[in-house]
């Protein structure tokens, strides 16, 4: 009898590559979303489209921004290419893989049967469906070159490398602390 396989192995198993030694060094970008210095302005889904379909059209693009209206917040989102990609576990032709060299995960079209499984999949909607290239269409990195972040005047979409986005939280959270202890200890 084979032991039952945890959600992680079996995502791994699925996606066909051995789990990965933690002090393997590896491509580690990725592209950070800071909302508050999101305008909506939506140049980041016009340099998209443009770039992988020749005409700019939002709706094909494969970043979207979401807008709250009511809060007054914007929210640039696309394929958050997880480690553990749900995409790659329930694709029946293997049509999804990771490319480890861009940390990316990556269709291949040609063994893509167009089910839409990765579409519903995705917990954070980076899958989406160009209807009019009738085929399912995500975030690619560009290559390596993200324009989305390229384009991004405010810096709101940022390619940085996975230490760099740590190291910025940890400033951001250790300022919130400095000012909170000066507020509540007596100077």
């Amino acid at each position: 009898l084979t032991p039952a396989l945890s959600q992680r192995e079996r995502v791994r198993v699925r996606a066909k590559r051995p789990l990965r030694d933690l002090t393997e060094t590896h491509m580690s970008k990725f592209l950070l979303v800071d909302h508050q210095k999101c305008t909506g302005c939506r140049l980041c889904e016009m340099v998209c489209s443009v770039k992988h379909t020749g005409c700019s059209n939002p709706s094909r693009a494969r970043i979207h921004v979401v807008k709250w209206e009511s809060q007054g917040v914007e929210f640039p989102m696309a394929c958050m290419q997880c480690e553990d990609a749900p995409c790659i576990a329930v694709c029946p032709k293997e049509a999804l893989k990771r490319d480890e060299k861009l940390g990316r995960v990556a269709v291949d079209y040609d063994a893509c049967i167009g089910c839409k499984l990765c579409v519903a999949a995705c917990p954070f909607g980076g899958m989406g469906m160009d209807v009019v290239a009738k085929q399912v269409v995500k975030c690619d990195l560009c290559d390596g070159e993200p324009l989305c972040a390229s384009f991004c005047q405010p810096q709101a979409i940022t390619y940085v490398e996975a230490s760099t986005a740590n190291l910025k939280k940890k400033r951001n959270i250790g300022a919130k602390l400095s000012e909170l202890v000066k507020k509540l200890v007596p100077g």
